[in-house]
């Protein structure tokens, strides 16, 4: 069951860091200023933050029309629950 509670931590610190990126990448594409690069948000979309990706491209509307994140965000978020799915299998078989 611990395990379960840092799993869920992990997700959402990263969630919120990831859908924190992506709105400061956004408000600094309106701006005109430095920009976070589209493989760091990426990363960290790979890196346990793929909810967060999603919520973000979603609510502020950010990486919309990029193909490598319409078609990557939803292939890292599959690839994570067929791991899980199949970690949760290896446990209760």
């Amino acid at each position: 069951m611990v395990y379960v509670l840092i799993a869920v931590g992990v997700y959402l610190a990263m969630s919120v860091t990831t859908f924190t990126a992506f709105a400061l990448d956004k408000r600094r594409a309106k701006l005109g200023k430095w920009r976070i690069s589209e493989k760091t948000l990426l990363v960290m979309t790979l890196a346990f933050g793929w909810p967060g990706a999603m919520l973000a491209m979603k609510l502020v509307r950010h990486k919309t029309k990029t193909r490598k994140f319409v078609v990557g965000v939803p292939v890292i978020a599959g690839l994570h629950l067929v791991v899980w799915a199949f970690a949760g299998w290896l446990v209760y078989r």
